[in-house]
């Protein structure tokens, strides 16, 4: 690029405020420019998360993403298009990542930069919208099953929303790792929730669930609020819930030690390992994204108005595409 030239710019959706999807403004950005160690990705999707249309609502804090206005987005697939001093990665590859995460991440753009090894190759058996709706709602269910939770054959694990984002990659992972799944969905997606490793499904419009489910050693608490005191009730003695929304108030903790069980707070991190072990479970054929519907990124407010009705199955996603390739 010459003196006389231009900086090249991108495409891409702001947050201006807090309130309604009409805060979210499409503008011309400048594209970020890679430091060493990091990659520029040529964005081809982004995945869309409930915490984004919360922190859009202002029912969560902005925190680290700084004051308004700031570009949203975490998940992001497409194609890496330079890398200096970055061994791991070359131009061309095609990759996913978790970014940046809880800080700015700048997904809903057309180019994004973050560290090499918040990224891995993307499987070939995956779309871009796929492989985008994978990070967030995937390293979630691995993080808190997994590392948390220590998920192993015989256990009974307990998955709440078990048919929106995260619930439906959990009860899969959950089965993967030998556990035996129950969980809560609508009776309309129990046929959902069973082709996902669910052996027992509860409709919990019909039933109260800790009156139905009982000697659980792991929830995976996907709602929070008052409905995690209740879920206590379904765990055996020493079991725990993971709360993977919210935090554990005081009541929560003396209510679990009255019961003699254990309570945890969890937030999701960018986590290269886990990636890795999420893309071995697609290319061994167990694990699946489920996507609902893929927005085009000048419509992210209809993929939030969407997300906000509660009524979703599986995943949202952004088809990213650039308008030009050529850097």
């Amino acid at each position: 690029m010459t003196a006389q030239e231009e900086p090249p710019t991108m495409r891409a959706v702001r947050t201006t405020a807090a309130g309604s999807p009409e805060v979210l403004e499409p503008f011309e950005a400048a594209r970020p420019v890679p430091l060493p160690t990091e990659i520029l990705v040529e964005v081809h999707a982004a995945g869309v998360n409930p915490v984004e249309w919360k922190i859009r609502s202002g029912k969560f804090p902005p925190g680290a993403l700084g004051a308004y206005p700031f570009i949203q987005g975490w998940d992001v697939s497409g194609v890496v298009a330079a890398g200096p001093r970055v061994t791991r990665f070359q131009p061309g590859d095609e990759v996913l990542g978790l970014i940046w995460f809880p800080r700015q991440g700048g997904g809903y753009a057309e180019y994004v930069t973050a560290p090499a090894r918040q990224f891995v190759r993307k499987p070939a058996s995956l779309s871009f919208e796929e492989a985008a709706a994978l990070p967030m709602a995937g390293l979630t269910a691995w993080q808190t099953l997994v590392d948390v939770a220590d998920v192993r054959p015989g256990l009974r694990v307990l998955v709440t929303a078990a048919a929106g984002g995260v619930g439906h990659l959990a009860t899969q992972v959950a089965k993967a790792r030998g556990a035996v799944v129950t969980g809560t969905a609508r009776a309309a997606k129990h046929d959902f929730l069973r082709e996902n490793g669910v052996t027992h499904a509860v409709d919990y419009t019909a039933v109260d669930v800790a009156e139905h489910v009982h000697g659980q050693d792991v929830v995976l608490d996907l709602l929070g609020g008052e409905n995690s005191l209740r879920l206590l009730e379904t765990l055996r003695p020493g079991g725990l819930l993971v709360l993977a929304i919210g935090f554990v108030s005081p009541e929560l903790a003396t209510r679990a030690e009255q019961l003699g069980v254990r309570v945890t707070a969890f937030l999701v991190e960018p986590d290269q390992v886990g990636l890795s072990a999420l893309v071995d479970l697609v290319e061994r054929g167990e694990l699946r994204v489920h996507l609902d519907q893929v927005f085009e990124l000048a419509d992210v407010a209809k993929a939030h108005e969407m997300g906000e009705s509660n009524r979703t199955t599986g995943k949202l996603a952004l088809s990213v595409r650039p308008s030009v390739t050529t850097l």
